[in-house]
């Protein structure tokens, strides 16, 4: 089976949908109409009507509105992950970046070509698909480093208050008291590179040498102080500390495109990490409110600059808090006008919630199963999000097939698409993982690893306030904190005096941090100073 480039792959008009009408059933018609999109469109499949696949009624999504964001959802095994890797490929094909979290280790194969059967055989005669096995230029990470691909870390100073607070656990009133620490380590030039600074920092606040300087953070409680040191303890306990340090992963990384002009499909592997969801969910978090921070504005766009999918979002919010809650809800609803689309893929749209479902305007439903009570009321909640449709799409939902789904998207003005059952086109990659030797090779050769691969331990808050303590006796340490032993509005603190230190004026230069200089924060919380970095 032959396919030409797709630049040149034809797309349906409406005309073309008109001279068909006498192939197709008339309620049939017009809901194929509603997809005879007339600019750049994503091939999804064909529609399905009344028992029957239709091939000459294409089910689409046009390209502008891929930055409208969109709900990927269904029961395990029915071909959420398939449909992931068919949406990246035609975005790569149209130059757009993608990032896909790979929570199970089957979206590796991405970069390879799809193997012939006669399944995919089969599929693509149903759909009218011209399949052709193609590979997809792809760049391969891993969180913390564990795992096979360029590791991604995270500066407890970049990565902030409210989502640290989320991975910890914390509750309202001490996220509330952490935002406070780290406010006292901005204003006092101490960097919070891993988790022994922040353990560091939070050890010297609640000593007998800190407490004045605990009492100035804005009356934080000594007891919240030792919850969330218990809570770090605990969190370094269970192998956390290898997510936070340096060289912190430049999320630029991921709008990269390829020499032929392909976007790149940046995979983050999480198999390895599956023990700790709240953790990966939170990172991928504060990669996109990384992006949302220092992408311009770019209105309405002919094409997203990428799309992001979160798997797993329901972890996303499980036991999140108001503030947490929020501040997704913003983030979605703001990082549109940046050229960014964000799926999310759970199994139900209950999973996520209703502020932030109301901004999905892009749909894949594959089936759902009804075997308990609990399964109904999800169904009967999923079938009253669609928009209202000819289709008993209880009775649907329950009997669509591996790699079918109810489809609706927004139409190039933006309107909802009437709904369409449809069968799904089959990737033209490989659906599985990568071969061992073929990922470790591709990551060994990544341009990136020089640059992202080796953890580095510089000087930071810990090593900064354990040479203060070590330099002053108990008492003389006391009076630096205080301001005794002088002028007191003349006397700094010792944590000022490290900052003003010669040598760490020096080693600020050296390594081209910016301490000292303006931190902002960004709805997350997640730190950005000034001048920091450009972007591609």
């Amino acid at each position: 089976m032959n396919m030409p480039d797709r630049e040149t792959m034809p797309s349906a008009s409406a005309p073309e949908v008109s001279a068909r009408a006498a192939a197709l059933p008339r309620e049939a018609l017009r809901i194929a109409a509603g997809y005879a999109f007339s600019g750049p469109a994503l091939q999804l499949g064909a529609l399905l009507w009344d028992g029957q696949c239709l091939p000459d009624a294409q089910v689409r999504v046009p390209l502008a509105m891929l930055n409208r964001h969109g709900l990927v959802a269904g029961a395990t095994g029915t071909g959420k992950t398939k449909t992931l890797q068919l949406i990246a490929e035609q975005l790569s094909a149209q130059g757009v970046p993608v990032f896909l979290a790979d929570i199970k280790g089957d979206l590796s194969g991405i970069a390879a070509p799809g193997r012939p059967d006669a399944r995919v055989e089969g599929r693509a005669v149903d759909v009218h698909q011209r399949w052709t096995a193609t590979g997809f230029p792809a760049e391969y990470y891993a969180l913390g480093g564990i795992g096979r691909g360029i590791p991604v870390r995270a500066t407890v100073t970049g990565f902030g208050p409210v989502l640290l607070s989320k991975v910890l656990r914390l509750n309202r009133t001490q996220e509330q008291s952490l935002a406070l620490i780290f406010h006292y380590a901005d204003s006092k030039g101490l960097e919070l590179i891993d988790l022994k600074d922040l353990r560091a920092v939070v050890t010297f606040l609640t000593s007998d040498e800190g407490k004045p300087e605990l009492r100035r953070v804005g009356g934080l409680p000594a007891a919240t102080a030792g919850v969330i040191l218990r809570s770090l303890t605990a969190f370094e306990a269970q192998g956390a500390s290898g997510f936070f340090g340096e060289p912190e992963f430049d999320t630029g990384e991921l709008l990269r495109t390829a020499e032929d002009g392909r976007g790149v499909v940046s995979v983050l592997e999480l198999s390895a990490v599956q023990e700790r969801p709240q953790l990966f969910s939170t990172f991928l978090m504060w990669l996109l409110a990384d992006l949302f921070h220092d992408l311009p504005e770019l209105g309405d766009v002919d094409k997203p600059r990428l799309v992001f999918f979160l798997d797993e979002a329901h972890l996303l919010f499980d036991d999140a808090s108001e503030a947490f809650l929020e501040s997704i809800t913003q983030t979605v609803r703001l990082i549109r006008s940046k050229g960014v689309g964000v799926f999310f893929v759970t199994q139900t749209p209950e999973d996520v919630p209703a502020d932030v479902l109301a901004q999905l305007g892009n749909r894949v439903q594959h089936a759902l199963r009804a075997f308990t009570p609990d399964d109904q009321k999800a169904l009967s909640a999923t079938v009253k999000t669609f928009p209202k449709s000819p289709y008993d799409l209880e009775e649907v939902l329950t009997g669509l097939g591996t790699g079918e789904a109810v489809v609706t998207v927004l139409s190039e003005k933006g309107a909802p698409t009437p709904v369409a059952a449809t069968r799904l086109r089959a990737p033209e990659s490989l659906m599985g993982p990568l071969g061992q030797e073929a990922l470790e090779r591709a990551v060994a050769q990544s341009p990136l690893h020089e640059r992202y691969a080796r953890a580095v331990d510089r000087e930071s808050a810990y090593e900064r306030l354990e040479r203060g303590r070590g330099a002053k006796g108990p008492d003389e340490m006391r009076d630096a904190v205080s301001g005794r032993g002088g002028r007191a509005e003349e006397q700094p603190s010792m944590a000022e005096r490290v900052a003003e230190s010669g040598v760490f004026r020096s080693l600020a230069r050296s390594v081209g941090t910016q301490i000292g200089r303006e931190i902002t924060r960004s709805l997350f919380g997640t730190a950005r100073r000034s001048g920091r970095r450009s972007r591609r």
